[in-house]
């Protein structure tokens, strides 16, 4: 995850130190004491008579302990999440397993939760299974409820992906198909008395998770040959966004940030910063990347990780603006924070909905563009939303204007009209084409210099996409087909010559 400097804007204050920050042991003891075994009171004599039976719950869950966000964030600390679903020791459920030598399997205390000190390695087990399960859970909860796969699973293959929270000494994290795992790695930055443990933090171990989930949904997506740069650019996006999702589905969070910024997306806040604590160990201030920003595509050329902060950015915008909206016509009805999280998830939807019906590959940023205004007119959204989504990739150079963006651009567009166009057909659904169809974003050779660990796999990077959208486990023999092709062919010439 190399961070490109200058292409970051100002997004988040934090306590010092920025690096390595781990919990006070005193407030780690003070978390975890409430859950050690026992009744806080002593209870009174025999059981208590109930005039009415009570209802037991549904399912059975279990609690467990996570970072809100990184580590650095030190004013959002660390909370309980509760996943209603059966969790074995491990942690470990039918999707996901966890391992660390000499730690896992990790057990679930008395009263089932897997509860730990923050700073353990026990609490590392269950921080990440958890943050990933919640991943995974969010996205199948927007495919209706339906397990999604990851790119190995078949009607014959049902293997978990396999999460490391302590992978070894790097700076970097990433997805491998090969190995079906999700590894974190931790380094300690010159000068830093405490290592930067990557699986602690929440945008870092969300993004990962993503391209797991992505590779499932469009296993074609992630390879470099025979897909265009905005395809690559579209799988560290879709990373990006899904922190920024997770982080707007929990309320907590949601309402914090409201609280910080006065219910506005473009204040100075922790949401759109990815990866704090990471980008702070290479002296960025203001985390690895901005969803924030106002880059074009002109801005970029065939670099994955710069292309991909255009599609973030024009996501974000988007969320802004029809959170703008809803607030104008909901704020007598609901609070700030409730419709957030409402437009949020809605938003969330129509990106996943979008990418599945993308093509298998070469997708570009227009095809999902496309499919972002089409299933937004499906569920019969307001007309101002598709308005939000094309004009916001227009600014972006992403997507042809269809109407003036005088308005937009002056900010004077009416955020309290549903059926706000800009001059356009309500009614129609505008044809989506590519801005700049000989732009290097989707003419060249993708550069994943500055991507995450994932993008730098070399099953992504020799592996024709046909071959990866065939769903299945990668070998050995797939990465190095081209290699092994090539000796076959001169070993044959020389049996002919014999």
């Amino acid at each position: 995850m190399s961070p490109e400097e200058g292409l970051l804007m100002p997004v988040a204050v934090r306590t010092e130190p920025p690096i390595g920050t781990v919990v006070p042991e005193e407030v780690a003891q003070r978390v975890t004491q409430s859950f050690r075994g026992g009744p806080t009171t002593t209870p009174a004599a025999g059981p208590r008579p109930s005039p009415v039976p009570t209802p037991l719950p549904m399912a059975a869950g279990h609690r467990l302990l996570i970072y809100k966000q990184d580590p650095s964030v030190a004013e959002l600390g660390i909370r309980t999440v509760f996943v209603q679903s059966t969790i074995l020791n491990g942690p470990a459920d039918t999707r996901i397993r966890t391992e660390l030598p000499g730690v896992t399997p990790v057990g679930r205390n008395i009263d089932g939760d897997f509860i730990f000190p923050p700073n353990s390695p026990q609490f590392d087990c269950a921080h990440t299974f958890a943050v990933v399960r919640e991943t995974l859970s969010m996205y199948e909860r927007h495919n209706g409820g339906r397990p999604l796969p990851f790119a190995w699973n078949s009607g014959s293959n049902t293997d978990p992906i396999t999460v490391f929270p302590r992978a070894g000494i790097d700076a970097n994290a990433f997805y491998s198909r090969t190995a079906k795992a999700l590894k974190f790695f931790s380094f300690t930055p010159p000068g830093a008395s405490r290592p930067v443990m990557t699986n602690n933090s929440f945008d870092v171990v969300t993004h990962e998770m993503a391209h797991a989930i992505l590779d499932g949904i469009k296993p074609g997506w992630i390879g470099t040959v025979d897909n265009p740069p905005q395809t690559g650019g579209l799988h560290e996006a879709f990373g990006d966004l899904t922190a920024i999702f997770m982080t707007l589905s929990q309320a907590d969070q949601a309402e914090a940030f409201v609280a910080a910024t006065k219910a506005d997306l473009h204040a100075t806040s922790f949401l759109p910063a990815m990866g704090e604590e990471f980008g702070a160990a290479f002296g960025l201030p203001f985390g690895l990347r901005n969803a924030d920003n106002d880059l074009r595509l002109s801005d970029v050329g065939n670099e994955v990780h710069d292309i991909s902060q255009v599609f973030t950015g024009g996501v974000y915008d988007i969320l802004a603006d029809v959170f703008a909206f809803e607030l104008s016509r909901q704020r007598q009805v609901k609070s700030p924070t409730q419709i957030l999280m409402e437009v949020a998830s809605s938003l969330c939807k129509l990106l996943f909905d979008a990418i599945v019906a993308s093509p298998r590959t070469g997708a570009t940023y227009a095809d999902v563009v496309g499919q972002l205004v089409r299933k937004s007119a499906e569920r019969d959204d307001p007309p101002i939303y598709r308005t939000c989504i094309l004009n916001r990739f227009a600014v972006r150079e992403v997507v042809e204007p269809p109407v003036s963006l005088d308005e937009l651009m002056s900010g004077n567009m009416d955020m309290a009209n549903p059926h706000y166009t800009g001059g356009g057909d309500a009614k129609r659904i505008p044809e989506v084409r590519p801005a700049d169809e000989k732009s290097a974003s989707l003419r060249a050779v993708q550069d994943r210099s500055g991507c995450c660990g994932t993008m730098q796999m070399p099953e992504f990077r020799v592996v024709p996409a046909d071959r990866l959208a065939t769903r299945g486990p990668l070998t050995d023999e797939d990465i190095l087909a081209a290699e092994l092709a090539e000796l076959r062919e001169s070993f044959g010439k020389l049996d002919q010559n014999r």
